[in-house]
C-alpha cells in the first residue's frame, strides 16, 4: 500500500501558480517544503502521521508556514521561482523548484 500512496502522491503534485494559493495562504493551510526535501516524502509522512520526521523537519526549519515577511516580499506576483504543490488536506505543500545549472562534467 505505501507503494500505491507514494504513486498517487506523486502523480498530484504540480506545478502551482500563486494566484491560486491566496486562498490557502489566508486560512493558514500552506506549508513551505525546503527544495532539499522531497514533496512527495513530506506528503506521505503528514497522511501517514509519521510524527518524528515531522517534527524532526519542523525543528531544522525544513517545513514552515510562509512568514509575514515572505508574503510581503512576494507580494502580488509571487516568489521568483516557479512553484510546485501537493495536497495533503488538510494542507498544501509548496515548494520552490530552484534553478540549477549542472556545471560539473563527467570524465
Amino acid at each position: 500500500m505505501t507503494q500505491e500512496l507514494r504513486q498517487e502522491l506523486a502523480s498530484m503534485v504540480g506545478p502551482t501558480e500563486w494566484d491560486w494559493l491566496k486562498p490557502h495562504i489566508a486560512r493558514d493551510a500552506v506549508v513551505l517544503v525546503d527544495p532539499q526535501l522531497d514533496i512527495v516524502d513530506v506528503g506521505m509522512a503528514l497522511t501517514n502521521d509519521n510524527v518524528q520526521s515531522v517534527q524532526r523537519w519542523i525543528g531544522e526549519q525544513l517545513i514552515t508556514k510562509p512568514t509575514m515577511d515572505q508574503l510581503q516580499t512576494w507580494g502580488v506576483t509571487g516568489p521568483t521561482n516557479q512553484l510546485q504543490s501537493l495536497i495533503v488536506q488538510p494542507y498544501v505543500l509548496v515548494q520552490e523548484i530552484l534553478k540549477t545549472t549542472d556545471n560539473a562534467s563527467s570524465t
